[in-house]
């Protein structure tokens, strides 16, 4: 039998006890992996192990793919009406509600962000999605296309079918829902990976999922290793379309795998490398506050994280005197702590590599200005860092760090600033800070970036759409666009008289 995740919280923000069943979701059941072996999952707060979880392999995914293809044949896709799909969403919504402060401490514990972030973010987020999506269920409608008189022609929106989906680790539960909203709202089923650094906010929604009534198949959630799972998922000759949000990196190899088994459909939320640019007439204090979260939120593993923050040179020295102090007074520390901003990077994995671009950026010759070390004595724990003195072409200000580091540089002009904000392979997001609205138009529209945030960063809404430029995806998340990543469009002609 798999194991039971058990755990007692006793915390100022959440007290109770949590059990449930950590074994794959296949079929509406929680069973085994094949091998019978299991994952340990990392508290980052110490590094002790909090539980295991049972390991997913190819043969698993075989599984949890039949499973699927067998419920969207008889019981959901086509079988199962859009007002019927929209029910069963909207008692998954209510149960998230009602489970909230579980889901958020459970993200907490696994992930290592802090409580109040998981619930009023995480949790608060993936509520609206899912009771976004609800509301599409029975609107996704098809045209009908005006031809001749001896012919009706219309189209129809169909599920694709089987969808494969695969979510990382820094935001589990948002992005699941992120992920299966659309796609159950489209009549797909669905076979999900976690990442394996967190999977339990995933697994207890699998209990949700069936305490709602969702018929056995329609969601399957297999727990295992990228190389494993991850790759049978996105080879699966059975599976019609992929959806990943993770690295750039493995975003090519799972569109290589695509291409190379049955040319499914694929959709990638990928890296990113956002600028920040604050002007003159900025308000100083808002742009401070705005840039200190928006890179150190979530201990800075956030895609669209704020990691090159421009200054004019007006206001630089006013700016960097205040946002050092805004940084000093942010509380790294216990996630279940209130006044903890920012907890530890969630693994070891991840703490190694980001001391890794830190000592990258010492070496090269740019200034520690705050942070570059560890803090305290156990877990995965990173000051707040900023670097001054860089030059474009250092690793700290090409490449994705994803953890609490950024560099802070002075422009001149507005040309000068967006030629450096381009100057990425990557373009997911961009923040910019000005009073003058024609330059915060004019610059946001100049600036290669899927999303553009004025006097704000990190703002996400439900029926927004959220996605790249260039090497940072494919596809949008989130709004009615993610709807087009889950139907197949089929055009039907009826002729009516017309004869040969």
């Amino acid at each position: 039998m798999p194991s039971t995740f058990t755990h007692e919280f006793n915390a100022s923000a959440f007290k109770g006890k949590v059990s449930f069943n950590t074994g794959l979701f296949i079929n509406g059941q929680f069973l085994d992996g094949s091998d019978n072996t299991t994952i340990d999952v990392i508290n980052p707060t110490n590094g002790k192990m909090t539980t295991s979880v049972s390991e997913g392999t190819p043969k698993d995914v075989d599984l949890a793919v039949d499973a699927a293809q067998t419920a969207f044949d008889t019981i959901w896709g086509l079988h199962a009406p859009g007002a019927q799909r929209s029910i069963l969403m909207s008692k998954l919504v209510a149960l998230m509600k009602k489970n909230a402060d579980e889901l958020a401490a459970l993200e907490a514990l696994d992930n290592g962000k802090t409580f109040n972030w998981a619930r009023n973010v995480d949790v608060a987020g993936s509520i609206d999605c899912i009771r976004y999506y609800a509301g599409w269920a029975d609107k996704i409608t098809g045209q009908v296309q005006e031809t001749t008189e001896d012919k009706l022609t219309y189209s129809r929106h169909e599920p694709i079918g089987v969808v494969g989906q695969i979510i990382p680790w820094n935001f589990p539960l948002l992005m699941m829902a992120w992920k299966i909203g659309p796609a159950l709202a489209c009549g797909n089923t669905v076979v999900l990976k976690p990442s394996e650094f967190t999977p339990l906010t995933a697994i207890r929604m699998c209990h949700l999922i069936n305490e709602a009534g969702f018929p056995p198949g329609v969601v399957n959630v297999v727990t295992g290793y990228g190389n494993t799972v991850g790759n049978a998922i996105s080879s699966h000759m059975k599976i019609e379309k992929v959806a990943f949000t993770g690295s750039t990196l493995v975003g090519r190899k799972i569109m290589e795998a695509a291409a190379k088994s049955n040319l499914k459909n694929v959709t990638l939320e990928l890296g990113g490398k956002s600028p920040n640019i604050i002007f003159d007439d900025a308000d100083i204090e808002q742009a401070v506050n705005w840039a200190a979260f928006g890179i150190f939120w979530n201990h800075g593993q956030t895609c669209t994280a704020g990691s090159r923050i421009y200054v004019q040179e007006g206001i630089y020295d006013e700016f960097f005197k205040r946002f050092m102090e805004k940084t000093r007074s942010l509380k790294v520390g216990d996630p279940f702590a209130p006044d903890t901003f920012q907890g530890p990077q969630v693994s070891e994995i991840q703490f190694n590599r980001i001391m890794s671009y830190i000592e990258s950026g010492k070496a090269a010759g740019a200034k520690v200005e705050i942070g570059g070390e560890r803090h305290g004595s156990e877990g995965y724990f990173i000051k707040p860092t900023i670097f001054t003195n860089v030059d474009p072409s250092m690793k700290i200000v090409q490449e994705e760090i994803f953890g609490p580091v950024c560099v802070v540089i002075k422009f001149k002009d507005e040309e000068d600033v967006i030629k450096q904000a381009n100057d990425t392979f990557y373009g997911l997001a961009a923040a910019v800070f000005t009073q003058n609205l024609n330059r915060a138009i004019n610059t946001a529209h100049r600036l290669r970036a899927g999303t553009a945030w004025i006097n704000c960063v990190n703002s996400f809404n439900s029926n927004v759409p959220f996605g790249g430029f260039k090497q940072s995806g494919i596809g949008r998340e989130c709004g009615d666009y993610a709807l087009t990543n889950y139907t197949a469009v089929k055009a039907v002609h009826i002729n009516l008289g017309h004869r040969m």
